[in-house]
């Protein structure tokens, strides 16, 4: 049991936080107050690899593995979360093609993926199947050598703006059994898209509906067979989660960080804030409960990368508990910075605003808790 990080892996680290550092963060203020979509700096991204972390490098991925991506989108989401959190979206679709379709798939779409010439979106939630995903209604009917869609899907990050939709659709019969995996290619005749969603966080990627009215898409754009898509869905997921708790970690961490310096400086009552016993519990705690959900991550992570038969349950238990942790880190580090800490200049308000949807997307963390009581009591 090996806690050190390899030479690559701090190589890699200490890349990804230059990045986020020169930049990313410079920017985060105005991407977030002018709801940009920075493409620009998701394509440098992409050349430095993050594009397509864990896609293998024959059509142009990095062909790391998942313990990586954690130490990656810790590193990222110091720079801006909302932005990290997006990446973090892409690679999950560009994996699903990676690791489910087959190799004219792969070569037609994943090296635009892997450079972020084209972005990718990921499709399961709908108006009205959320939590419950195996029971979604956007229907996909044969007709020849096309498949024709009806429905929508809802929160979707990069809705619009995304050049490809890996899309959760029922063609077959109610239930997980009934659900397949198609790529829709924006510009598809029947596909539309939603008003751009007002959010509280998150603004940095645009969110909007996607919808498909009579619109039809080519067979061979199904990834996997019919039936398999509520699998990829899931496996997809376990590493999303991975992905999401990292970038709660590297918000919080970077707000740990902030706290630390202003109460070495703040002075109150004769003495810095520093020198307050009850304030330097706080800070312990917080630090000891980052540490913490640090460790359960990765090892979450290296059980995704082993195949383990529990990853999921491990993967479950590493998200409910960091993105619990990563938001209550950044809004003790806000509290700390009193009336300071509320404002935009300092960016933890926009941190706390970010990593609160951490708690919600990629499974609720209520359903993780179901997916960790059913493993353990199933058995």
């Amino acid at each position: 049991m090996d806690f050190e990080l390899s030479e690559e892996q701090r190589a890699f680290q200490a890349m990804a936080r230059q990045f986020a550092s020169e930049q990313m963060a410079p920017h985060a203020e105005e991407w977030d107050a002018k709801s940009i979509f920075p493409v620009d700096a998701l394509r440098a991204a992409a050349a430095l690899g993050f594009g397509g972390i864990y896609v293998r490098d024959d059509v142009g991925g990095a062909g790391l593995g998942r313990l990586d991506a954690t130490i990656i989108f810790e590193a990222l989401s110091a720079g801006c979360t909302s932005t990290a959190a997006y990446i973090s979206i892409h690679n999950m679709a560009a994996w699903m093609i990676d690791r489910y379709g087959d190799d004219d798939q792969r070569k037609r779409w994943l090296p635009g993926l892997c450079g972020m010439a084209d972005f990718a979106s990921y499709c399961l939630t709908e108006p009205n199947a959320g939590s419950d995903a195996a029971s979604l209604r956007t229907k996909a009917v044969r007709d020849g050598d096309d498949y024709v869609l009806n429905g929508s899907k809802a929160f979707i990050s990069g809705g619009s703006t995304s050049d490809v939709y890996v899309c959760m659709v029922r063609t077959g019969d109610d239930g997980p059994g009934g659900v397949s995996c198609l790529v829709v290619e924006k510009g598809t005749p029947g596909l539309s898209f939603g008003a751009l969603e007002k959010k509280m966080g998150w603004r940095s990627q645009p969110t909007a509906m996607v919808i498909f009215e009579d619109c039809r898409v080519p067979v061979a754009n199904r990834i996997g067979a019919e039936g398999d898509g509520f699998k990829i869905a899931m496996q997809g997921l376990d590493g999303g989660r991975l992905n999401i708790a990292a970038c709660s970690l590297g918000a919080a961490q970077a707000s740990l960080d902030d706290a630390r310096e202003y109460m070495g400086s703040r002075q109150q009552f004769g003495r810095e804030l520093s020198r307050f016993q009850a304030l330097q519990f706080r800070v312990a705690d917080m630090a000891t409960e980052l540490e913490a959900a640090r460790l359960m991550l990765r090892r979450a992570a290296a059980k995704v990368d082993a195949k383990a038969a529990d990853a999921t349950l491990h993967a479950a238990m590493a998200k409910r508990f960091a993105t619990d942790v990563g938001f209550n880190v950044v809004n003790e580090a806000l509290q700390l910075h009193g009336g300071y800490g509320y404002l935009s200049d300092y960016g933890i308000e926009r941190r706390l605003r970010d990593v609160r949807v951490h708690q919600i997307l990629e499974g609720t963390n209520e359903i993780m808790r179901v997916i960790i009581a059913r493993q353990l009591l199933s058995s």
